[in-house]
């Protein structure tokens, strides 16, 4: 089971692509994503990579946190669960 990553601090202008090769320096991406905005598709920022092994997450971790990516010092760390959210529409009546 792969180590999920959250990569913050992102220029604009990073890809899924320039993510996952960026990453396979410290071993197999299982997967990359750029999170981006549900209405006008420019990124956030912020994205998630998934390494195969814990090892290679720690290896990425170390290696990357603080390193520069297109002139922007990334954040990274292991993702944690997403937070329940509550329904909008459910509290209205």
């Amino acid at each position: 089971m792969g180590k999920k990553l959250y990569v913050g601090n992102l220029s604009y202008s990073v890809t899924d692509q320039i993510l996952s090769d960026t990453f396979s320096q410290c071993g197999t991406v299982e997967s990359a994503k750029i999170i981006t905005d549900r209405d006008t598709g420019r990124s956030k920022g912020f994205g998630f990579v998934e390494m195969a092994t814990e090892d290679q997450a720690t290896v990425a971790i170390k290696k990357f946190n603080d390193a520069n990516l297109e002139g922007r010092p990334m954040t990274v760390n292991e993702a944690k669960p997403m937070a329940p959210r509550n329904n909008r529409f459910n509290n209205r009546y």
